[in-house]
């Protein structure tokens, strides 16, 4: 697997010591962890181990991953294996994408309580998702969500939202038959737009204690002047969007495996650095087209800023399920469902005793197989040299 040319840990490790001196007393334990962990990933402070092919002895060394969240080189491990858990839950339905999106006002207090409104954002368009499925005018169903939070813009601006794979139709509520969507719509984002806003807002308020303000924020304290701040919102439209559905099972999961595990920005989207401003790819959505896709150019302090405001709390999942595929009973719905809809089970892999040899990387000379012949603990230094370039991959 070759290496980018540039990548964030490159930023980190070049200009991340003087941040994090500059910036000192204003940096969360969170955000300097996550720093560390992406500046030490698949480098000799994390071990690792040397390979040589059986064939031809040609010998690398492939040192450990931080596997932190956040860092951009260690989520495809991660999104695989969640992929193939869930790919045993696939209905054969279509299936639909629903966007919710946090208006501006409350993004800007919710980067000072990311807990606490990240949250509500997961519970409120979920709640508001299965009461208008419920409702026999719309649908008269319970339905399963998968939701994926993405805090960012593709300008690496705050921009909470969050992604919701849903299947067409859901099981009737004397639980004796399936109900399918109406081709090609599922819900009227219009009236799902209207009771996300109601909800949160209620919602918002009642958590107003719980919440804390800082900086031009800090009136907002007091209960009436956040009220006041609130009102406005009342009455504009608030982002939900629902995408056409998806083509099949397999463009659900390569959905899924673009998203799931996505970080706030991609190593293939850096283009270039020096000592003073980063350049890199992004997305302009307001244009349609080729046009859209632009470069920006960042102060090297304010894109590692930008960066790390999408570090989430400790402990916090970004990955959620809701209704039939709730975690409680989400194995006993689904399978419910896939007898009303008489739907064959999905076949799983099986395992067997090599499949972990097929996660092994073949030898670039010869393409024999590559075996383990020492592994080294963090700090040390292997005692076998490579015979070629090393292999940057992650087999920790």
């Amino acid at each position: 697997m070759s290496r980018p040319v540039l990548e964030v840990a490159d930023i980190f490790r070049g200009h991340g010591p003087a941040w994090r001196q500059a910036n000192a007393g204003h940096v969360s334990l969170d955000q300097l962890k996550v720093m560390s962990a992406i500046e030490s990933c698949r480098t000799a402070a994390l071990g690792g181990h040397v390979a040589r092919c059986q064939d031809c002895a040609y010998t690398t060394i492939a040192y450990n991953s931080c596997r932190n969240r956040h860092c951009p080189k260690c989520q495809g491990a991660a999104a695989k294996q969640w992929l193939a858990e869930r790919a045993a839950e696939l209905l054969p339905v279509p299936y639909f994408h629903v966007v919710f999106t946090l208006p501006a006002p409350i993004a800007d207090i919710a980067s000072q309580n990311k807990a606490v409104i990240y949250d509500l954002l997961f519970k409120v368009s979920a709640e508001t998702m299965l009461t208008i499925a419920a409702d026999p005018k719309h649908l008269g169903a319970r339905i399963g969500i998968t939701t994926v939070l993405h805090t960012w813009g593709s300008a690496l601006t705050h921009h909470p939202h969050v992604h919701m794979i849903v299947p067409g139709g859901g099981i009737a509520r004397d639980g004796k038959r399936w109900v399918s969507c109406r081709p090609g719509f599922f819900l009227p984002v219009r009236v799902l737009s209207r009771l996300f806003r109601r909800l949160f807002l209620e919602r918002l308020i009642a958590t107003h204690k719980q919440l804390q303000f800082f900086g031009n924020h800090t009136p907002l304290a007091d209960a009436q002047a956040f009220a006041a701040y609130l009102t406005p919102l009342r009455k504009t439209e608030w982002v939900v969007y629902s995408k056409p559905p998806f083509g099949g099972p397999e463009a659900v999961l390569a959905y899924l495996s673009r998203y799931t595990h996505r970080v706030a920005i991609a190593n293939s989207r850096l283009i270039a650095f020096d000592k003073d401003s980063i350049t890199f790819k992004w997305k302009d959505y307001r244009i349609a087209g080729r046009d859209r896709y632009k470069q920006m150019t960042l102060a090297t302090d304010e894109f590692i800023r930008r960066f790390l405001i999408h570090v989430l709390p400790k402990r916090f999942h970004r990955i959620r399920h809701y209704g039939l595929l709730a975690k409680t009973s989400g194995a006993d719905n689904i399978a419910r469902a896939r007898e009303l809809l008489a739907g064959p089970k999905p076949q799983s892999e099986p395992a067997d005793a090599d499949a972990t040899d097929h996660n092994e990387p073949a030898c670039p000379c010869c393409g024999g197989r590559m075996i383990i012949i020492e592994t080294f603990s963090r700090g040390a230094t292997p005692r076998h040299q490579p015979t070629g370039p090393m292999i940057r991959i992650d087999t920790s």
